[in-house]
C-alpha cells in the first residue's frame, strides 16, 4: 500500500485505534467496597471481559482497519457495503457500546473512559473523512517524480527515466507545458526562423502548415506519446485494461503516477506499487 495516498481522516482514524487498543489494557472498573483496603485489589480490564473487549475495543481496532484498506482496495465489498462505509458503521457500533456501558458503570476507570473518548475520535475519523475538505487533503506532503522511484530494482534505473532526471520526469528547470499543449515555435523549433537568418519559405514546411494541426490543448497522437508523471486534482478510480468495471486501485492527489500509454482521451496510468489501468478521467491533472 502507498502511505502517500493516506489522508487526514485516515491519520486520525489510525490515531484514535492505537489509543483504543491501550485503553483495553487499563482497568475499566474502579469499584471499591468501603471500609476495604483497595491499594493492593487488582481492577478487571477490557481482557477479562470478553464482550465488551469485541464490541468495542476489538470493534474500534478492526473499523479502523477496515477505513485503511479501503484505500489500497477500492471496490471491495462487504454485506453490499463498500469497506470505508463499513469501517464507519463498525466504529459508530463500537462508539454506541462504550457510551450505553459507561453509563450503566457507576465506577468507570481509566481504560472505559480513555476507550470512550476514543471512540468518539474514531467514529468522528471515519464518518467526516470522505466529506471534510480539510480530512481529505493529504497526509503526507507530495513527493516529487525523482524521489518517487529512488530505491527502485537497487537503485538501477527503470524503464524510461533519462540521465540525471526523473523517471519519465521532463527536462529539469523548463517550464513545463500544460497536458495536451503544443509547445510554441520559435528559435530552434522546426519551423521556426532562426536567429539571423530571414525567414524562408521551405515547400515541406509550407505542406506541414497546410495540414490540419490538433487543436490546442487536444491530446497528443498516440504514436508520439512520451512517459510523463503526473498527479490528478481530486481522488480519482483506475480501471482495469481489460474494461472491468470496477476500479483496481484510487488514485489520490498528492501523489505522482506514471503515464505510460495513450488511448484515446484516456491514460494507462502505472501506480508506484506497479499496478496498471486506465485513467478515464484525465482532465485538470497537473503533469510532472
Amino acid at each position: 500500500m502507498n502511505i502517500r495516498s493516506l489522508t487526514r481522516g485516515d491519520g486520525v482514524v489510525i490515531g484514535a485505534a492505537v489509543v483504543l487498543f491501550i485503553a483495553s489494557f487499563l482497568d475499566y472498573s474502579n469499584y471499591c467496597r468501603s471500609g476495604v483496603d483497595c491499594a493492593g485489589m487488582d481492577n478487571p480490564n477490557a481482557w477479562d471481559s470478553l464482550g465488551l473487549l469485541m464490541s468495542v475495543f476489538l470493534a474500534g481496532v478492526i473499523a479502523a482497519a477496515l477505513v485503511v484498506v479501503s484505500r489500497a482496495l477500492p471496490g471491495r465489498k462487504v454485506a453490499w457495503l463498500d469497506l470505508g462505509q463499513f469501517g464507519a458503521a463498525l466504529s459508530i457500533f463500537a462508539l454506541w457500546t462504550a457510551f450505553w456501558t459507561i453509563l450503566d458503570i457507576s465506577n468507570a476507570g481509566a481504560g472505559l473512559i480513555l476507550g470512550l473518548l476514543a471512540a468518539i475520535v474514531l467514529a468522528a475519523g471515519a464518518v467526516a473523512g470522505p466529506l471534510v475538505p480539510f480530512l481529505k487533503a493529504p497526509l503526507l506532503s507530495p513527493a516529487s517524480p525523482a524521489q518517487g522511484v529512488q530505491g527502485v530494482q537497487g537503485g538501477q534505473a527503470p524503464y524510461g527515466a533519462q540521465p540525471s532526471q526523473g523517471y519519465g520526469y521532463p527536462g529539469g528547470g523548463a517550464q513545463q507545458q500544460p497536458y495536451g499543449a503544443q509547445p510554441s515555435q520559435g528559435y530552434g523549433y522546426p519551423g521556426g526562423p532562426q536567429q539571423g537568418q530571414p525567414a524562408q519559405a521551405d515547400p515541406a514546411h509550407t505542406q506541414q502548415a497546410q495540414a490540419p494541426q490538433p487543436s490546442q490543448g487536444g491530446a497528443a497522437p498516440a504514436g508520439d506519446f512520451t512517459p510523463f508523471w503526473f498527479a490528478v486534482p481530486v481522488a480519482r478510480p483506475l480501471y482495469g485494461e481489460d474494461g472491468s468495471p470496477n476500479p483496481i486501485a484510487e488514485l489520490a492527489p498528492g501523489t505522482w503516477y506514471l503515464a505510460v500509454e495513450q488511448r484515446g482521451q484516456s491514460l494507462i496510468a502505472q501506480t508506484q506499487d506497479g499496478r496498471r489501468g486506465v485513467l478515464q478521467d484525465t482532465t485538470g491533472i497537473q503533469r510532472g
